[in-house]
């Protein structure tokens, strides 16, 4: 029989060593989902970003996202910062920048010059800012009209595409819906556009809910033009995952095929407030257990 100071000890150091156990495994846990690295498109909370862009941006670091894509920029600047004053708001709230929505429409050869400055000062501000991807979200919709002006984009984004190159950043083009369910002259547009596009000068970051609104399965594209989608808009109706019509295990069973590099939530429409619908669709992506620590590795 053990001393009953003895057992007093033994009974403590166990109850300690229990609960040490138990907020071990709870910060392993916190830990895990923590390491994953996911960044929000920050077009999800557009009316605060214009208004308060360092308080908004705090707060998305503060639920844990690892990275921000902006969808502010003009005229040299991002929601009204210097490139570089943009890149320290963002880093010292302990994220990074990985890519940006920004663009103009194919311009005419009157506009030309023009356009083309335009992409100068805007690659050259985004270089300063530290960001690796520049994505145009958008086409005019004479695109989806006339074989010949959806042509005429695809060179178009190679020359950007090659202007991006030379200064070390990747340019791409983000889908919507209508990519998939727009056919010219026999030719859907999405499949078009991958085939006319130099593969070393633009590649696509792809939606994965827009392109099933379109009716398309992004499955099949992983496979038939691999490499391509190295950027991911993980989203849904609303927050991800809330709509349960998204099959995101399917799709990141392909994440080596595709090419992805990055995953970026978006949330467009919401059951809660802004802040709280990205926090949510975080939170999703975080305790999935399809998706890796960092697929940029």
């Amino acid at each position: 029989m053990k001393h009953p100071k003895t057992l007093v000890s033994f009974v403590l150091i166990a109850a300690i060593s229990a609960l040490s156990l138990n907020v071990f495994n709870s910060c392993s846990q916190e830990s895990q989902g923590q390491d994953k690295y996911i960044g929000l498109q920050l077009y999800s909370l557009r009316d605060t970003m214009p208004k308060a862009p360092e308080a908004t941006i705090k707060n998305v670091a503060d639920m844990g996202y690892a990275f921000v894509e902006p969808a502010g920029y003009s005229e040299g600047k991002f929601y009204g910062m210097e490139p570089k004053k943009f890149k320290k708001v963002v880093n010292d709230a302990g994220m990074d920048i990985i890519s940006s929505h920004t663009g103009q429409a194919l311009p005419d050869s009157s506009e030309w010059d023009e356009t083309m400055e335009w992409w100068d000062k805007c690659i050259k501000a985004h270089k300063e800012a530290g960001i690796k991807y520049i994505v145009q979200p958008w086409m005019g919709e004479k695109a989806y009209q006339s074989l010949d002006t959806l042509q005429r984009y695809c060179e178009y984004f190679n020359k950007i595409g090659e202007k991006c190159n030379a200064q070390g950043i990747k340019f791409g083009y983000h889908n919507h819906d209508a990519e998939f369910n727009t056919e010219l002259e026999g030719k859907t547009v999405y499949d078009y556009m991958l085939n006319n596009t130099d593969p070393d000068k633009v590649l696509f970051q792809i939606d994965l809910y827009w392109a099933n609104e379109g009716g398309a399965d992004p499955v099949n594209y992983f496979k038939e033009y691999p490499g391509r989608f190295e950027l991911w808009h993980v989203k849904d109706e609303k927050e991800v995952g809330a709509s349960g019509d998204m099959d995101f295990k399917k799709y990141f069973k392909h994440t080596d095929k595709a090419g992805m590099k990055y995953q970026i939530v978006e949330v467009e429409e919401y059951n809660y407030s802004p802040l709280k619908s990205v926090e949510k669709s975080l939170e999703f992506l975080q305790n999935a257990d399809f998706v890796k620590a960092d697929y940029s590795k």
